[in-house]
């Protein structure tokens, strides 16, 4: 969570008491009169920041989203080489069930209607979202000869982001994702070459 700051206390300090109410009780059973006890406020003086349930609740999921975010390009631009930084973000993409991006991760499946509603059309899909996220290092391996100099980067960034969620998430029987030696041998033998490929044939 962040700490208040000088330029507004009182609304971090809401957005904090949301957090927690969000993680305790997700967004269909956390109330505004809950967000105010916890935050020790009084539900007018809540309203005097945010308008609503939704407003409320969509500024804690928003900030989270940044921290999740900045987190993870933090560890990955510590990260040479494409296939080691899809590695790390996997392994990363697994801890997203810890945090910060727990919360996101466990609202988006549980309750996505709620979650649209509250996130505003800048936080509501994981795909472009990640496809965002992944991007920047798909266009840094294109200029380093790791990938095909004819990739379409907004093409390869989505591809990507579906595999890795898939990877990161979904149960199977012949890839450990924790192992990151198991992983790195799995992008080898099939992202990498996918992403090597001539996008034209």
């Amino acid at each position: 969570m962040t700490s208040s700051t000088a330029t507004n206390p009182v609304r971090d300090r809401l957005i904090d008491a949301a957090e927690i109410c969000l993680r305790a009780k997700g967004i269909r059973s956390t109330t505004v009169s809950e967000v105010a006890e916890v935050a020790g406020v009084s539900r007018g003086w809540l309203y005097r920041h945010f308008p609503d349930k939704v407003a409320l609740l969509g500024a804690a999921i928003v900030r989270l989203n940044d921290a999740f975010w900045s987190e993870a390009h933090a560890l990955l631009e510590r990260v040479e080489g494409l296939e080691h930084q899809i590695v790390a973000g996997i392994l990363h993409g697994r801890t997203a069930y810890d945090d910060p991006g727990a919360l996101l991760m466990k609202l988006r499946v549980e309750e996505p209607e709620e979650f649209a509603a509250c996130a505003g059309a800048g936080v509501q899909g994981l795909v472009p979202d990640l496809a965002a996220f992944w991007s920047r290092y798909l266009i840094e391996a294109r200029e380093n000869g790791e990938i095909h100099p004819d990739t379409d980067i907004a093409e390869a960034s989505e591809w990507l982001a579906r595999v890795l969620i898939s990877l990161a998430t979904v149960p199977g029987e012949q890839l450990d994702p924790g192992d990151p030696d198991a992983v790195l041998t799995h992008l080898r033998r099939y992202v990498m070459p996918g992403l090597r490929a001539d996008p034209a044939v």
